[in-house]
């Protein structure tokens, strides 16, 4: 199953919360399946960096892209036909799963910060 969560975070003096409906997916049930992080109090939604993260049972969180204000970079370059992300809205972020299979067992989750932070 993959699954997501809330997340919250506080910007210098204003709260931002990232919200993310819980998708489950079962084996065979399909092959990829877009998620959504809904951002609020994000100023500038356009030019602020997004983080995409995989959580897998007995692991640490890893760190899978970064989306940013024009294009968006992997945390390894092999996730580039795995994974991808495009800002939808001015305030949704998508993040897609390409090709599932029992590796991607986990809890995938979005993360801001106003500038680029590699992990």
């Amino acid at each position: 199953y993959l699954f997501c969560f809330l997340s919250f975070f506080l910007d210098g003096q204003a709260q931002v919360l990232l919200k993310q409906r819980e998708v489950s997916i079962t084996r065979g049930h399909r092959t990829s399946t877009p998620m959504d992080c809904i951002a609020e109090g994000v100023p500038d939604f356009q030019y602020a960096y997004i983080h995409w993260y995989q959580h897998v049972p007995a692991k640490g969180p890893e760190q899978i892209l970064c989306i940013g204000p024009s294009a968006f970079s992997y945390d390894d370059n092999s996730y580039s036909n795995k994974y991808s992300s495009l800002k939808k809205s001015t305030n949704v972020c998508a993040f897609t799963i390409n090709d599932i299979n029992p590796n991607d067992v986990g809890t995938y989750y979005c993360a801001y910060w106003h500038f680029y932070r590699t992990r």
